[in-house]
């Protein structure tokens, strides 16, 4: 009775001193996942997820003065429609989001602002490019280039790369984000001294033949076409199949393995701007790239999501660094309360992968540069061209 009450006052002894080592959480806040799984913009929405899903697995707390707390991720589905939008975001703000990620895609984007606004519920845009999406809502930021800027360094990469004097624009009708940068792209162009041929085709268009024909008999030199990764991969196809010689130019969009896929084996020859370049050689960056491939070569769901490879698409980098800077956004707050972090939010700055982090009076990122890279047709992956900025222009 002695040996047992003894080893009983040993064990009372012992576990308060092994629960100090795993002490329990403060409590658990909510980062929103605003994104489209599905549609037009579904392959490029579940890679900028799979940047944010990386950048969790690696800081899945964060620690206020209060206590440390779990980070808890709710995604929702915005179909990559504006109609499906406002009720994926209203969802987020019923689930108790604090703040809120997304979306790849400007007209979504838009779509939501309004009911993040009326909620007090700051949103990070991660890869949303529109100039719209900040303009006039208070609460939406964002960390990638505007389309001004990108629209103007495609069309002076388009004269200097390839000395064109004619180009061809299409895009997809009433889409924020292609009719924003092709006018962007534009007015650029012309500025430059080329003449433009512009073109608009109805959602559902799967048969490009008439567009590319009508580009190809009117002499164009250059297609630009930032269209979705749906249609972009049909338009790849279809010019390849009617043995057109013409680059195209596209932005931000097209830089995803689908593109690298629909252009594989072809004579097509694909150029984009974009945010980041797997070969980056800084530290962070380098660091980034080996645990974004481990980590995703280590489930056949994380696969199949980035396309069934392991090629980083650059709104991977960005997903990865919008989740850490809401990180910085709560321990700035010190808090998970909505109003707390609107108030801090415009101070918050981080040093990402994709490049330093701060924003503009409007909520906008402050970047001045922009990765060029072009399709390898006979291998799998992007090759870097240069970094371009206004300023080179």
């Amino acid at each position: 009775m002695k040996k047992f009450l003894a080893a009983l006052m040993i064990l009372t002894l012992v576990l308060p001193l092994v629960s100090l080592g795993e002490p329990a959480t403060a409590g658990t806040i909510v980062i929103g996942i605003y994104e489209p799984a599905s549609g037009d913009n579904g392959a490029g929405g579940k890679q900028e997820t799979l940047g944010i899903r990386y950048a969790h697995s690696l800081q899945p707390t964060v620690e206020l003065s209060d206590g440390v707390y779990e980070i808890k991720l709710v995604e929702v589905d915005n179909q990559s429609s504006t109609d499906k939008a406002p009720s994926a975001a209203q969802q987020l703000v019923s689930e108790g989001a604090s703040i809120v990620l997304g979306s790849y895609g400007s007209s979504v984007s838009i779509a939501a602002a309004d009911i993040f606004d009326a909620a007090g519920l700051v949103a990070i845009g991660v890869s949303c490019t529109n100039p719209q999406v900040t303009l006039g809502n208070p609460l939406y930021y964002r960390i990638c280039f505007l389309d001004p800027f990108q629209g103007t360094v495609l069309a002076s990469y388009a004269k200097d790369a390839f000395g064109v004097k004619k180009a061809y624009t299409l895009a997809q009708l009433g889409n924020d984000y292609d009719v924003g940068l092709v006018n962007y792209f534009t007015k650029a162009a012309e500025a430059a001294g080329l003449e433009v041929l512009g073109e608009t085709f109805p959602e559902g268009t799967s048969d490009f033949t008439a567009y590319l024909t009508k580009a190809q008999n009117e002499g164009a030199e250059v297609i630009f076409s930032p269209t979705s990764t749906t249609y972009a991969a049909q338009i790849i196809t279809q010019a390849a199949a009617n043995g057109l010689s013409i680059p195209i130019l596209a932005g931000d969009t097209w830089d995803s393995s689908v593109i690298l896929n629909a252009a594989k084996g072809t004579d097509i020859k694909v150029n984009v701007t974009t945010f980041f370049d797997e070969g980056d050689t800084s530290e962070k960056a380098v660091a980034f790239v080996k645990g974004f491939k481990e980590w995703v070569n280590s489930s056949p769901e994380y696969l199949a999501a980035n396309g069934g490879n392991d090629i980083i698409a650059a709104v991977t980098a960005l997903g990865f660094d919008a989740y850490m800077t809401a990180l910085e956004a709560l321990k700035a707050a010190d808090s998970g309360d909505r109003e707390d972090i609107a108030e801090v939010m415009p101070s918050v700055t981080y040093e990402g992968v994709t490049g330093a982090i701060a924003f503009d009076e409007n909520g906008d990122a402050l970047r001045d540069q922009a990765f060029i890279k072009a399709s390898d047709n006979a291998a799998e992956n992007w090759t870097f061209v240069k970094v371009q900025g206004i300023e080179s222009n």
